[in-house]
């Protein structure tokens, strides 16, 4: 377990991330780190501006370079912290790690009051009630090619 003034310590490293990025004009001010075992495993912050990619939220960048640095998929047992509340994406990508904790300082309702409106993406989350168009096609295909995988023995999960 984490003591509190770790918990502080571990959050101010990802403040410094988010001065990182927001010095830099990678993108907006996110900043994250990993922390297994009392060690910072990974390090990010947002490089949406950077990087031209939408998929490159401090989070996600921070997910990688740990997976980088432990030579591993799986980060069960790490810790996140994060500057501001996960956004939905990051928040998948959280729960595929397999992180066991997300401490976070400023909320979604934060984060919107300077222009990042994640609300609207949780209110599309549900495939039943969202906008989009979706429709599934050519499910039994689909589903050969995952007992094709399946008989490979492959999942590590």
């Amino acid at each position: 377990m984490v003591s509190k003034s770790k918990e502080n310590e571990f959050m101010k490293e990802a403040i410094k991330e988010a001065y990182k990025c927001i010095k830099s004009g990678h993108g907006g001010p996110f900043g994250v780190v990993i922390v297994k075992d009392n060690k910072i495993i990974g390090r990010g912050h947002n490089r949406v501006l950077k990087n031209n990619d939408s998929t490159c939220h401090g989070e996600i960048m921070a997910i990688r370079n740990a997976c980088k640095n432990i030579n591993s998929f799986n980060l069960n047992g790490a810790e996140i912290y994060t500057t501001g509340e996960p956004c939905p994406m990051c928040l998948g990508a959280i729960l595929w790690a397999r992180i066991n904790k997300i401490y976070y300082g400023c909320s979604i309702h934060d984060a919107k009051n300077i222009g990042f409106d994640d609300e609207a993406f949780y209110k599309k989350l549900s495939l039943k009630t969202n906008k989009l168009n979706i429709k599934q096609i050519e499910k039994e295909a689909c589903l050969e090619l995952y007992k094709e995988y399946k008989k490979l023995n492959l999942s590590r999960y």
